[in-house]
C-alpha cells in the first residue's frame, strides 16, 4: 500500500523501536497530525489471549472520561413503553418488527444497536447482517436491556464497546486530535485500565503485549504497556 508524502514524512519522525509514556505518545500523535479535518485518534491493543477460546474473548463497554468526539447514531429494537423511553432519550431510530424488517432489507445507518430482551428472538435472526459489523446487541455490553433510556444516554454520551478480534487485538477510538493532551491521555488510560480489569483468568503469561495510538492519517506510535499498566506519573504530572 502506497502512502502520501505527508504520511511518509510523519513516519520518518517515529522511531519504531521507541516506547513512550501515554502522554508522550499523545504529544507525538498530535504533532504529526496534518490532515485538514479533525482526525480521530485510535488505540490498538494486542493481547496475549486465544480468541478461539470463548473464555478468552475480551468484551465489554466503558465510558470514556472525555467522550469520543463523535455522537453515535443509536438504533433501538423495542415496543410499547420501552420504545417511547428510547425516543425520549434521543434514540435515532426505534422500532420492533418494522425495524427488524428494515435492517434485514439493508438499513444499517447506525453505530450502536440496543434491544429489549423480549425482542432478541427476532433480532437474533439478523445475525448475518449485524454480527460481522459488530452491531449485534449483547447483554455483556449492556445493549440488551429493559432500561433502554439509560443505554441510549450512555452510548450517546461517550460509552464505547470493545472486543477482541480474530487475532486477539482490541481497537477503538479514544477521541479527536483536537482534544487536549490530558483528555486524550485520560481516555487512553481508562481503556488500558479497563482491559486489565477484565483480563480472563485463563489467559497466561504477558497479557498486554503491545499498545499503539494513531490518528486517522498518521502513523502508529508505540506506548510502553508496562508503564501504562503501572499508571506511571505521566498522567499525574500532566
Amino acid at each position: 500500500m502506497s502512502h502520501g508524502k505527508k504520511y511518509t514524512n510523519a513516519l520518518a519522525q517515529v522511531d519504531p523501536e521507541e516506547f513512550l509514556t501515554v502522554l508522550e505518545a499523545v504529544d507525538k500523535v498530535k504533532a504529526l497530525a496534518s490532515a485538514k479535518f479533525d482526525e480521530t485518534v485510535e488505540l490498538a491493543l494486542r493481547l496475549g489471549v486465544d480468541p478461539r477460546k470463548a473464555e478468552q474473548i475480551v468484551r465489554g463497554t466503558l465510558s470514556l472520561p472525555a467522550g469520543t468526539g463523535k455522537t453515535n447514531r443509536v438504533a433501538v429494537f423495542a415496543a410499547g413503553e420501552a420504545a417511547q423511553a428510547a425516543r425520549d432519550a434521543g434514540a435515532d431510530v426505534v422500532g420492533a418488527d418494522d425495524l427488524v424488517a428494515k435492517v434485514a432489507g439493508g438499513f444499517l445507518d447506525f453505530d450502536i444497536a440496543i434491544a429489549t430482551p423480549d425482542l432478541m428472538g427476532q433480532v437474533g435472526g439478523l445475525g448475518r447482517v449485524l454480527g460481522p459489523r459488530g452491531l449485534m446487541p449483547n447483554p455483556k455490553t449492556g445493549t440488551v436491556t429493559m432500561d433502554v433510556a439509560k443505554a441510549v444516554t450512555e452510548f450517546k454520551g461517550g460509552r464505547v464497546e470493545y472486543r477482541t478480534d480474530k487475532t486477539g487485538n482490541v481497537q477503538l477510538r479514544v477521541g479527536k486530535v483536537s482534544f487536549s493532551r490530558e483528555d486524550l491521555a485520560r481516555n487512553i488510560q481508562a481503556v488500558i485500565d479497563e482491559i486489565h480489569r477484565v483480563k480472563p483468568s485463563s489467559a497466561k503469561g504477558r497479557f498486554m503485549l503491545a499498545a499503539t495510538i494513531s490518528s486517522t492519517m498518521g502513523p502508529g506510535v508505540k506506548i510502553d504497556p508496562v508503564k501504562a499498566r503501572d499508571n506511571d506519573d505521566s498522567l499525574v504530572s500532566a
